[in-house]
């Protein structure tokens, strides 16, 4: 798998689309959300790195038949308002929690996230486990993701120039992500449920460094938390897209 691939994939949904989702006044600014009410505990989704919430156009209808089930775009994402400043995990995670509670979308919930979303989702239940039933991560990025061979600067020049074409706030998110992960590690593990979702066609590929370095992180995460079960789906790295039922199980495994 190319690295360049890895970004591309994680910039859109394509044809994607969630039914239901609209544009609010959240906290006093645009935000674009998915809000079906159900049965508790609610099941929170985070999309990836400048993925919105049409990235769970597949898994969302399902999950939303007996729970309640909340997702939205972040900032600079979909049909969100853009917002200066940092982007680290602790800001995004923060700006969620306000949106949930002017929703009244109450805890404990079930979190959801791909990609980066995983990391924001780590440093959610780590830092409030308490607002925590369980945890999703759908072939998350890992907190030492940008670490080691994952540092960009063993990035292939293709790779490095795919960012150029960022947008400002997804860019602003990219380059705290390193910042997150160790704020992620610096927080003490989550004990609950943890289901691991992790793709396994980029396993075939080790072709640079940094792609070894990127699948060791892959099969390192579960190692992580202790009550954490890994599945292996043989999927690319756009799970809620190429294979969601295996997400609609995962979120079924950590109701349970």
């Amino acid at each position: 798998m190319r690295i360049a691939c890895v970004i591309l994939t994680m910039l859109g949904a394509g044809c994607l689309s969630l039914p239901g989702a609209q544009v609010e006044t959240v906290d006093g600014r645009r935000v674009e959300l998915a809000l079906a009410r159900g049965g508790t505990p609610a099941v929170v989704f985070e999309a990836g790195l400048g993925g919105s919430l049409e990235w769970w156009g597949k898994v969302f209808p399902e999950v939303s038949r007996k729970n309640t089930a909340f997702a939205y775009s972040r900032a600079g994402q979909g049909n969100s308002a853009d917002v200066d400043g940092p982007r680290d995990g602790a800001t995004v995670v923060e700006a969620l929690r306000r949106v949930l509670k002017e929703k009244n979308v109450e805890p404990p919930y079930v979190l959801v996230g791909h990609s980066l979303g995983g990391l924001y989702m780590q440093w959610f239940a780590r830092r409030y486990p308490d607002e925590v039933a369980g945890l999703v991560l759908v072939d998350s990025t890992h907190p030492e993701q940008m670490q080691g061979d994952g540092s960009v600067e063993f990035w292939p020049a293709e790779a490095k120039k795919s960012l150029d074409s960022l947008p400002k706030v997804t860019r602003a998110e990219f380059d705290a992500l390193d910042q997150t992960g160790r704020d992620v590690l610096a927080l003490p593990t989550y004990t609950g449920k943890v289901v691991v979702l992790s793709a396994q066609q980029p396993m075939k590929d080790m072709s640079t460094p940094t792609v070894r370095y990127w699948n060791e992180k892959r099969a390192d995460l579960v190692k992580r938390y202790p009550n954490a079960t890994e599945v292996w789906v043989d999927s690319g790295h756009a799970i809620p897209i190429e294979k969601p039922e295996a997400i609609i199980e995962g979120v079924r495994a950590a109701l349970e």
